[in-house]
């Protein structure tokens, strides 16, 4: 799992981790666009790069369809747009959600989630999303590509 630096074009391990409640305090609306405190009755998590977290991704597990819902995910305002830093992050987060999925559901486990209306093709044309109206998912053949491409 790494995520590469756009200028060097270098390669850089990371790791996905559950959130701390000491992390809580540094993730702020004007770095990371939402208020976090309201994620922690869910699953919450951070792409870190050694100390440095460069996304969150909150999820709810729906045991009884087998399926997990990425309520929320946000890269950093300095990994956003034409001058990021670092390229794959959503998508490593993403794919974090499908091992999890695998881990928790087996072959039947699905990703889902609701994107912005702008965000929508982004997220099917790059990550092979699967449109369900209202929300996209990822389940079989597309979910394990999201493996593969992110080597989980």
């Amino acid at each position: 799992m790494y995520v590469t630096e756009r200028e060097s074009n270098l390669n850089h391990p990371v790791k996905v981790r559950r959130l701390d409640n000491d992390d809580y305090k540094i993730l702020t609306k004007s770095r990371f666009y939402f208020n976090w405190r309201t994620e922690k009755v869910n699953d919450v998590y951070k792409l870190v790069l050694d100390d440095e977290i460069l996304g969150v991704m909150s999820c709810i597990h729906h045991k009884e369809e087998e399926r997990i819902e990425i309520v929320l995910l946000a890269v950093s305002k300095d990994n956003r747009g034409r001058n990021k830093k670092y390229d794959r992050i959503t998508g490593n987060l993403i794919a974090f959600a499908c091992k999890e999925g695998i881990k928790h559901y087996g072959i039947n486990g699905c990703v889902s989630l609701v994107p912005k209306t702008s965000l929508k093709q982004h997220y099917s044309d790059l990550y092979g999303m699967m449109d369900a109206g209202r929300q996209l998912f990822l389940e079989g053949g597309a979910l394990l590509n999201m493996l593969r491409e992110y080597e989980l």
